[in-house]
């Protein structure tokens, strides 16, 4: 279970502090699927980079299983079994998706092994396996070996920022049918994703709706559904 308590961040510029995150409260439990949304400039991908340790909070604490994790470092947290997808995955010029798929792992997968990860993702293994992870390959076909890595690694705590960023409609539709796979298999783990796009809302077990750097409401996607769709401020958008 991941535990957000009184978590703040603050940037100065220009000489003046500008508060991001404020004194923010959130709780994910085990085999849930947690989707945050908010208006641009909320503060959601802040959040993500904090819970990640990509940025460090001002005030506050970052708990996983009840261990507070608030300044270990990134390296530490994956350790603990913390995952991040990037908006923009990293490419590595050189290195195989095999071989990619082996060091999420952390042992020596088999090929077959590797193939089974990338069927789960919509991908035909034997077109990917061999393939490098370079600009060969669209943003579709690296978001998914992203999250073949995150299901090769068997994390406790799942995090995706924006995951819809930059790919078409084509790989938007395969990227739900995943998350709708994964929001029914999750057990003794969590998934917590970072987006405004209203069919990843709509498969949430609960939306958390920031606003001005804290939580705002919360509620399942009956409950907040209406009130996104209806805000006006882009908060809940359609892939177009």
């Amino acid at each position: 279970m991941l535990e957000i308590r009184n978590l703040s961040f603050s940037v100065e510029e220009d000489g003046i502090r500008k508060d991001i995150i404020k004194n923010l409260n959130a709780t994910v439990k085990d085999g849930k699927f947690i989707v945050i949304t908010g208006p641009n400039g909320s503060g959601k991908s802040t959040l993500a980079r904090l819970i990640m340790g990509i940025e460090k909070p001002s005030a506050g604490q970052i708990l996983l299983d009840g261990e507070d994790i608030t300044w270990l470092s990134i390296t530490e947290r994956a350790k603990k079994g913390i995952s991040f997808a990037f908006q923009q995955p990293v490419r590595f010029k050189g290195i195989r998706v095999k071989d990619l798929l082996r060091l999420a792992s952390g042992k020596n997968l088999s090929v077959s092994a590797a193939c089974d990860y990338l069927s789960e993702v919509g991908l035909c293994a034997r077109d990917y396996i061999d393939r490098e992870i370079n600009s060969s390959l669209s943003g579709g076909e690296l978001k998914r070996i992203e999250i073949a890595t995150l299901l090769a690694r068997h994390t406790r705590l799942s995090l995706f920022d924006e995951p819809e960023a930059g790919i078409d409609l084509w790989s938007f539709q395969n990227l739900i049918r995943i998350f709708e796979k994964m929001r029914n298999e999750i057990k003794d783990s969590s998934i917590l994703i970072i987006s405004h796009q209203e069919r990843i809302l709509n498969i949430a077990d609960e939306i958390l709706m920031l606003s001005d750097g804290t939580i705002r409401e919360r509620g399942t996607p009956a409950e907040l559904m209406p009130k996104l769709v209806n805000a006006g401020n882009g908060v809940c958008q359609k892939l177009r």
